[in-house]
Order: C-alpha cells, then sequence, then structure tokens
C-alpha cells in the first residue's frame, strides 16, 4: 500500500499501469508483513519485499556458526557480519572472507578495530568516469598465501544458502515478521549443520 492510483477497470485486481512509478520503503509498505522491505540485489534487479539472511561459516569444515535475519537496509550485511563477529566467544586474531560488496574502507577499519584480517574480495568496478573503483583493500593482504585460500572457500557459503532455499523451503518464505522468520533461518542454519556433520564424520582423517 502507498497511495497508488484506482485501477483501471472494475474489479479489485483491475489492470493498471505501473511504468514510470517509483516506490521505496518510504512510500510503500506490505499490508500483511510491515517489517519486510523492498530491496533489490543488484542493478537492473527488481525491487522485491524481502528480509536479509546472514550468516558465518568456518572454513575448514563449512559449518554454519552464526546467523540470523534482519531487515533489509543497503547496510545490512554489514551490520550483521560485525554483530556476529562481536558474538564469537574468543577474541583471537581471525582471517574473515566475503564478496566484493564488503570491500568498504569503513567496514575494513572496523574488522581490523576486532582483530579480524579482512580476506575480502576486490570490487573493481568502473565508476561513471571509467576509473577503477579503490579497494579497501591494501596489497600487504593481498600478497599473504591464506588470501587466495579464503577467496576459494568463502564460496561454500552459498552451499549453505542454497541448501537453506532449496531442500530448507525459505526460497519464499511463509511468515511473517522478522522474529518468527529469524527462528526458522536459525532452526534450518542448525539442521544444515546436522546434515553435513556425517558426512565429514566419515571422511577420512
Amino acid at each position: 500500500d502507498g497511495g497508488d492510483n484506482g485501477p483501471d477497470g472494475a474489479g479489485r485486481n483491475a489492470e493498471r499501469g505501473f511504468h514510470k512509478e517509483k516506490r521505496s520503503n518510504d512510500t510503500h509498505q506490505s499490508t500483511s508483513d510491515p517489517e519486510a522491505r523492498l530491496y533489490k540485489k543488484g542493478d537492473g534487479q527488481p525491487a522485491r519485499l524481502c528480509y536479509l539472511g546472514h550468516a558465518l561459516m568456518e572454513n575448514r569444515h563449512g559449518l554454519a556458526v552464526d546467523g540470523g535475519i534482519t531487515q533489509a537496509t543497503g547496510t545490512g550485511e554489514r551490520d550483521a557480519a560485525l554483530a556476529m563477529l562481536d558474538r564469537r566467544p574468543s577474541r583471537r586474531r581471525i582471517t574473515l572472507g566475503a564478496d566484493k560488496a564488503y570491500d568498504v574502507r569503513q567496514f575494513v577499519k572496523d574488522l581490523r578495530e576486532r582483530k579480524v584480517t579482512p580476506h575480502i574480495a576486490i570490487d573493481g568496478h568502473l565508476s561513471k568516469t571509467g576509473k577503477p573503483r579503490v579497494t579497501a583493500i591494501d596489497d600487504r593482504t593481498k600478497r599473504h598465501p591464506g588470501y587466495d585460500v579464503s577467496q576459494r572457500c568463502r564460496k561454500r557459503i552459498e552451499e549453505v544458502f542454497g541448501w537453506i532455499k532449496a531442500s530448507a523451503g525459505m526460497a519464499k518464505v511463509k511468515l511473517r515478521g522478522c522474529a518468527r522468520v529469524n527462528a526458522a533461518f536459525t532452526l534450518n542454519l542448525a539442521a544444515y549443520n546436522l546434515i553435513r556433520l556425517p558426512k565429514l564424520l566419515a571422511a577420512p582423517a
């Protein structure tokens, strides 16, 4: 809902044109789930009412060690990553692999303050002037052998999300409200670990 013009024709579901209409979270809200937010994953993608799911994975075995749901915002992924890092019981130095969406100077600074080495993919897209974007990852980090290892291992997080969407049925969430969606998402992360554990235990040492 959001003050749209009336439909063209009779009936509740009559046709109407949406051409050149701009919709945002400031002007539109879901009547069935007010906590959902309009969000699009990239340029050229449609905006959908949704939540953001987050998971923190350890690289050695590919198990999810933390996760949760937040409202969909432009900084939601980075904010959730910092929150999950703050919840870890140990404060020993670790590395964190992530995709190029996390290649942001402030986020890298926040990681280093938490004794986390940022093994983040380089966001090298071109600006409107044709110049490559300046990365927040320095050469000292990129030339370390562990950086390439993290870049390979981090992609296994897609296995977690792929299972949750396809096997756990969360490709289209049937629950309403952030708390309920978060409970289902967290339960499915635990279920993924339980399914993966027998394969790890059966593997030769």
